[in-house]
């Protein structure tokens, strides 16, 4: 049973654009899934998502790797995340970016003083980001671990974790496990970055 969730991270709001990838596809451990939003039959990237993971949500996110269908991936690093890297705004520490895909946000903010760690629950995920970016300067400062999220233990914690859209990829019920595995992972000062889809 989860306990009452009576943590603080610092808040940092920052307003973005909407994204143009339409509706999220949420999914739990129980192999199921919905999307968040009804317009989802036009877009077909979701559409196509949707019926990869729609027998098997694990699985379906290893093959929709795969297949190359991950409308989520902006091919390049979270914009927000550039900014608030440049303008020296990120903690320096650990910095934790569960369900971090290729990894660019991950190489981005990695720099002496601050190591990222990448989480992601698909092996394709892990196998693409450590391709693109086993050869790169901040090598050093980051590395990319297949595991998932809700039964994965670290070692220390983290002065921040960004979360880009990975809150939203999971349902309404799984949310709570969310916030104790954040609560968990996190420094008691420690910060919070969120971007998601509004639910």
């Amino acid at each position: 049973m989860l306990r009452s969730l009576f943590f603080s991270p610092r808040i940092r709001r920052v307003a973005v654009p909407s994204s143009p990838l339409g509706p999220t596809l949420a999914m739990d451990n129980n192999n199921r899934s919905r999307t968040t939003d009804s317009s989802v039959q036009t877009n077909p990237r979701i559409q196509k998502l949707q019926q990869i993971v729609k027998t098997d949500a694990s699985a379906g996110w290893e093959e929709s790797w795969k297949q190359g269908v991950t409308p989520w991936d902006l091919g390049c690093p979270t914009p927000v995340i550039l900014h608030l890297h440049h303008s020296g705004s990120l903690p320096m520490g650990r910095v934790l970016v569960p369900g971090c895909g290729t990894g660019y946000d991950v190489v981005a903010m990695a720099c002496p003083g601050r190591y990222v760690v990448g989480l992601d629950i698909s092996e394709e995920a892990i196998k693409k980001a450590k391709q693109m970016s086993s050869s790169l300067p901040n090598a050093d400062d980051f590395t990319f671990i297949k595991a998932d999220f809700f039964s994965w233990r670290p070692t220390d914690l983290f002065d921040l974790i960004f979360d880009y859209t990975f809150f939203c990829a999971i349902l309404p019920e799984m949310r709570s496990a969310w916030a104790q595995q954040i609560q968990n992972f996190l420094k008691p000062d420690g910060e919070l970055v969120t971007l998601m889809f509004p639910l």
